[in-house]
């Protein structure tokens, strides 16, 4: 999964004829399931019409301050535009419309929303190649990247004017690949290895039985998504769950039992920066595991059990440099049993749940937590999504290890 996947690209384009390519460009991010909104100035339909734009983006075209449909007159807000966008694309962005964006020139839609945006704005020179090279160019081009716009360089090749050189606007495959590697690039998990254990384990009893529990792995692979669009390349050890992942960043490891999440655990740990232990492992499992389906002969069944391996624990003793972190679903003494957890295995910090609270807990969408670190400071959240809730986590984990 891309990092632009999800994310709302508001894409403008002026009167250049690399405006052309810009259905390319639409495709692409559509491709990557980025939302694209589409703003041409009055003079870039002469080269692609908004018919196109609007068939491939799935969103009306817009391109000057209000629209005529029949007696009404439809108002199209910048301000609105530019908050909705997570990122801005101005590709092409002409010689004319570089200037106007560097002096705050304000004569059409795109311009006005350029100067509402609060997003980071990506820009991408196509001209020819004496105008590219004009001392009054580049000066637009040094003014708009010390406004903290991005410039996505033009190519050599040829022009329309016939000429070779400098000046050709990037191809769409190019730029839609630097503005991902601009973003991940400044993400901050970007270098970090991430370890996170989601999911129940299944501990066998016979060939068909097993003692398990009601985890769905929904909270391990949550964070396993943020921690990856955050940047981190992210090793999931999942128990058996019907959860699905698809992110280049995210490493899945399957597993059944504890000892097997054990085993898969201390292989990658001495590589991870931080450990996020949020599978709901068995505490025990049966000593003597039958080579046959146990047949029902009488009324009562008794079975042996003893206890796994505390994985947690653990790594605690053989930690270094990494930041671990445990989950805790209490009852009772929520707090008080999470902070002897803290001690008793060395950990950095431990996420609380209580089953006290509803909408919390196993096989939900939800999650309510307590972020407790190392010192016993408590930071409670509200109900949240699970998405939102493994967000929360990993900001108060960026946070500590600041």
């Amino acid at each position: 999964m891309s990092v632009l996947s999800g994310k709302k690209i508001l894409l403008g384009i002026t009167a250049g004829i690399a405006a052309y390519k810009t259905a390319s460009l639409v495709r692409l991010f559509i491709k990557l399931d980025a939302e694209v909104k589409v703003i041409m100035t009055p003079a870039s339909k002469d080269f692609i019409t908004p018919l196109t734009l609007s068939t491939l983006s799935k969103n009306p075209v817009h391109s000057t301050f209000y629209d005529k449909e029949e007696e009404n007159e439809l108002w199209n807000n910048h301000v609105d535009l530019g908050l909705w966008a997570d990122y801005f694309l101005i590709a092409p962005a002409t010689a004319n419309t570089l200037s106007n964006m560097a002096n705050g020139t304000c004569n059409n839609l795109l311009l006005a929303t350029y100067l509402s945006a609060k997003c980071p704005v990506y820009f991408a020179p196509a001209m020819d190649l004496d105008m590219y090279k004009h001392p009054s160019t580049k000066e637009s081009l040094t003014k708009l990247q010390s406004f903290k716009n991005i410039l996505i360089p033009a190519t050599s090749g040829e022009l329309a004017s016939g000429l070779v050189g400098e000046g050709r606007m990037a191809e769409p495959q190019d730029i839609v690949s630097f503005i991902e590697s601009d973003i991940i690039s400044k993400l901050p998990l970007r270098g970090k290895k991430v370890l996170i254990t989601a999911g129940p384990t299944y501990e066998a009893i016979d060939p068909v039985r097993f003692i398990g529990n009601h985890s769905s792995g929904k909270m391990g692979f949550s964070i396993a998504n943020v921690a990856a669009n955050l940047g981190a390349e992210v090793y999931l050890i999942s128990g058996p769950s019907q959860q699905q992942i698809k992110h280049s960043f995210v490493h899945r490891i399957d597993v059944v039992s504890a000892e097997q999440m054990y085993t898969a655990a201390h292989k990658y740990f001495k590589d991870i920066d931080i450990a996020i232990l949020a599978a709901a492992v068995a505490d025990y499992k049966p000593k003597n595991i039958a080579d046959q389906k146990i047949k029902k002969k009488d009324a009562t069944l008794s079975m042996e059990l003893e206890p796994t391996k505390d994985i947690l624990a653990s790594l605690g003793l053989i930690k270094k440099h990494q930041f671990l972190v445990g989950f805790a679903l209490e009852t009772n003494n929520e707090i008080e049993n999470a902070k002897s957890k803290i001690k008793r295995k060395n950990l950095d910090a431990i996420v609380l749940n209580s089953l006290q609270d509803k909408g919390a807990g196993f096989a939900t969408n939800t999650n309510k937590i307590t972020f407790i670190d190392k010192d016993f400071e408590e930071k409670s959240f509200e109900l949240k999504s699970k998405i939102e809730v493994a967000k929360d986590i990993l900001d108060e984990i960026l946070l500590k290890m600041i």
